[in-house]
């Protein structure tokens, strides 16, 4: 969908009456920009500050995938905009020796960058700059709270097929339920249908990669206690709720976690935010993101500083 278009649709989906539509579209002109209506929910944030967390975590999305797939990340005009711009450490292309692997780890980059791109469309002029991402240190720093690694050794989370499926697991889950818990703040139904568009393919996504790790753990038990860890970890550090799930057992699989209903679940943006900065009591900065994220939702839910 092209920029215009998207823009188009959301001006007629926020209309109720012909009169309406014609308004906004003059405010939009007289306005000089491509960015989303700031519109804001009773008790939440507006559309465009969703959308611009969304886009911070697909630019950490897109530079992990591409990286492992291509060896290359996004080009330079794809990570321009407003706020503090960032360079990104770490990250190489992985010599997969799976062909299945590879074939997953390409197409998924490639959603990935094709999701930045919708999302620096839709918010036009508004739209923030990729933030600094560690793509290094903060994969040891994880691997090493969730007891994989020793102090003092390093998670290449690049050196082979299996660690590349690990990191990827980290993510996955993690987009699934920051869409999911966005949903009810997003209050322009264009906008809503897309961020439908984009938490459907976040599932696909971790829906493969949890299915491709229970195959390596039906020949290697030990994935599925690195699996557990790793799912330990996020529980810790996202929260109160006891809701992260792995991946079972190779005698009673868990490749779908729901609620007893068989719902995906959602976590607020500040739980989601404890995860990438690596704190159970996170402020505005760490982990994947050193110098914290760009755009009005940057804060986990560690006190606020005064």
């Amino acid at each position: 969908m092209s920029k215009n278009r998207f823009i188009s649709d959301a001006i007629n989906a926020s209309a109720e009456t012909a009169e309406d539509r014609v308004k906004l579209t003059d405010m939009v002109a007289e306005a000089a920009t491509d960015a989303p209506a700031d519109t804001t929910t009773e008790d939440g944030p507006s559309d465009a500050s969703i959308l611009n967390f969304a886009l911070n975590l697909e630019y950490l999305e897109a530079e992990f995938y591409l990286r492992g797939a291509t060896g290359q990340g996004l080009p330079e005009d794809m990570v321009g905009g407003t706020g503090t711009p960032g360079q990104v450490s770490g990250g190489r292309q992985v010599d997969f020796r799976s062909p299945l692997i590879k074939n997953i780890a390409r197409e998924i980059a490639m959603d990935e960058r094709a999701h930045v791109a919708f999302l620096r469309g839709a918010l036009g002029k508004a739209a923030v700059a990729r933030p600094r991402i560690s793509l290094d240190h903060s994969f040891t720093a994880a691997a090493l709270a969730a007891g994989l690694i020793k102090p003092g050794e390093i998670f290449d989370a690049y050196a082979n097929d299996r660690n590349f499926l690990f990191a990827a697991f980290l993510f996955e889950d993690v987009g699934v339920t920051a869409f999911k818990g966005a949903a009810p703040f997003i209050s322009n139904k264009t906008y809503l249908d897309a961020a439908a568009g984009l938490l459907a393919t976040e599932a696909y996504h971790a829906g493969i990669v949890r299915a491709t790790l229970f195959n390596e753990g039906l020949v290697d038990d030990s994935v599925f206690d690195v699996v557990h860890k790793i799912s330990a970890v996020r529980n810790a550090v996202s929260g109160p709720a006891e809701d992260d799930q792995d991946l079972g057992t190779k005698d009673a699989a868990n490749l779908v976690p729901t609620d007893e209903y068989g719902r995906a679940f959602g976590r607020s943006a500040a739980e989601i935010l404890n995860i990438v900065y690596l704190d159970a009591q996170a402020g505005s900065a760490g982990g994947f993101y050193p110098d914290g994220l760009n755009g009005d939702i940057v804060h986990g839910t560690g006190p606020t500083a005064d």
